[in-house]
Parts: structure tokens; C-alpha cells; sequence
């Protein structure tokens, strides 16, 4: 059961870090739209970078209970959650080779897990 705390803690951390990607796409968007004169791109931009503080300290804090092998190819799982973002939020559409890319992705996750 410790084991499996820790690799949820792990995922969540992974999972609060993919949020800057979302907040990088929305600032994007808006500064399309309006420019630097948008409010909103600042509000984006400051939950991006609060976003990337938060991370950083949970991070540091995440990766003392895991050889670093093994956390920074969970970190990779980055790449899924992005690709679930793009769809679920932005409506974007996955391609064969972003299926195929998740699927390696996954399978070399769990090959470093095999061997923890």
C-alpha cells in the first residue's frame, strides 16, 4: 500500500504539471485574439508560472522517495495527459501517430516499472 501512495503522489504531481501546458495554450489564444492588451492573457500567464512554482516544490519533494530513473520516466506520462488536455478541452483531434507515440510512451513506463 506505501508503494502504491507513493506512485499516486508521483501522478498527481505529473498531472498538476500538465496543467501549465493548458495555461500556456489559453495565454496563447488570447494574445491571438487581443494582443497584450487582453487581462486575460495575465491571468493566464500568472497561473502558468504559480502552476510552475507549485510543481517545482512538489516535485522536489516527490522524487526523494523514488530512485530517479524510475520518476523521470513516469514523468514522460506528461506526454498522455497533454494529449487527453487536447482533446478534452481544446477539441482537437489525435492522430494514428500520437495514438502510436502514447502507446510507446506507456509501454516505457511500464519497462522501467518492471524493473524497480
Amino acid at each position: 500500500m506505501k508503494k502504491a501512495k507513493k506512485y499516486v503522489l508521483l501522478h498527481l504531481n505529473i498531472l498538476l504539471f500538465s496543467f501549465t501546458s493548458i495555461f500556456s495554450k489559453l495565454a496563447s489564444m488570447e494574445f491571438s485574439e487581443n494582443g497584450l492588451s487582453g487581462w486575460k492573457l495575465y491571468l493566464f500567464l500568472f497561473l502558468m508560472l504559480a502552476n510552475c512554482f507549485v510543481y517545482a516544490i512538489a516535485w522536489q519533494k516527490t522524487i526523494k522517495k523514488f530512485d530517479l530513473m524510475v520518476a523521470y520516466a513516469n514523468r514522460s506520462v506528461y506526454l498522455i495527459w497533454s494529449q487527453i488536455w487536447a482533446v478534452v478541452i481544446f477539441h482537437e483531434n489525435l492522430s494514428i501517430n500520437n495514438i502510436i507515440g502514447i502507446c510507446i510512451v506507456f509501454l516505457g513506463v511500464m519497462v522501467v516499472q518492471k524493473y524497480e
